[in-house]
């Protein structure tokens, strides 16, 4: 998620802090991550955690969108891990009906869409 932040320290994809039911699995484990509400863009997310997560570590995440309601699913790596606050992901594998309804839900229409993350051949 570095790649969103400009040389003057702003952020270069808003986000949006409004999420509902979110749900956080670090892939290959059996255990729910507990957390709170993250703020959110099109590229990916900070999740409030106490739980330290490896660079590079897979995360499974779930979130209801909480203006439009959409269900997200989506897969998000570890970008970077602030012990005892939370951690930095980026979507590596979200739909493109998913990226659209984040894009819509923080007013960004068409200007944000990501270009890089693998989308599924189901999600196409």
């Amino acid at each position: 998620m570095s790649s969103q932040t400009t040389t003057n320290g702003a952020r270069a994809i808003t986000r949006f802090s409004s999420l509902r039911d979110l749900s956080v699995t670090y892939e290959g484990r059996n255990e729910n991550i507990v957390t709170r509400t993250p703020d959110i863009s099109t590229r990916g997310m900070f999740i409030n955690t106490s739980r330290s997560f490896p660079e590079g570590a897979v995360l499974a995440v779930q979130f209801r969108l909480a203006r439009s309601g959409v269900q997200i699913s989506a897969r998000a790596e570890v970008r970077h891990c602030v012990p005892g606050v939370g951690a930095g992901v980026e979507f590596i594998e979200i739909s493109r009906e998913a990226v659209q309804a984040i894009e819509e839900e923080i007013g960004l229409g068409n200007e944000g869409t990501q270009e890089n993350i693998r989308v599924p051949e189901s999600g196409r």
